[in-house]
């Protein structure tokens, strides 16, 4: 716990900033950005201690622990059912990474979206039809995941904001 009222302010700070660049890397998964904002939030309640910034941090880690899940459940869930094995998967990743490093920072999204159809074009006999079809599931999938953790990323932050507001009032 911190001793002056300026240290904790400037912490608050601090974290806040790192919050915000976590809730990036939510959207641009260049840092694990649910993880940040969790580890932030367990720090900053470390640091200033007290009721009002452990359940501000609680809260905000549990939201943003089930904002990972869902993410990781619904694109699961999607590509399962798209029958999409691994291999596709692992081949768009490779693709992605790629990308990141010829067109950065879209290259990401675009690298993967192309490693994935090409993966699936050659796995369903140069069927474009099927493959396009299974791609598009599988990257609506994977944008709704993202909107759904980037949205409970954003309900951390808030927790953090009110229990920061609670905290210094």
């Amino acid at each position: 716990m911190l001793e002056s009222a300026a240290a904790e302010a400037m912490s608050t700070v601090i974290i806040g900033i790192v919050l915000v660049v976590g809730a990036a890397g939510i959207i641009l998964p260049v840092i694990p950005g649910s993880l940040v904002i969790i580890l932030s939030l367990l720090a900053w309640a470390f640091l200033l201690g007290g009721p009002a910034a452990w359940t501000a941090a609680v809260a905000g880690m549990v939201i943003a622990a089930v904002g990972w899940s869902a993410s990781t459940v619904l694109t699961g869930r999607a590509l399962h059912r798209e029958r999409i094995p691994r291999r596709p998967i692992l081949i768009a990743v490779g693709c992605a990474l790629v990308g990141v490093f010829l067109l950065p920072p879209l290259g990401l999204f675009i690298g993967f979206a192309a490693g994935l159809f090409g993966a699936e074009f050659f796995r369903r006999d140069r069927d474009w039809q099927a493959a396009g079809r299974a791609s598009l599931a599988a990257l609506r999938a994977i944008g709704l995941g993202i909107l759904l953790e980037f949205v409970l990323a954003g309900l951390a932050v808030s927790a953090f904001l009110i229990g920061a507001l609670v905290h210094f009032l």
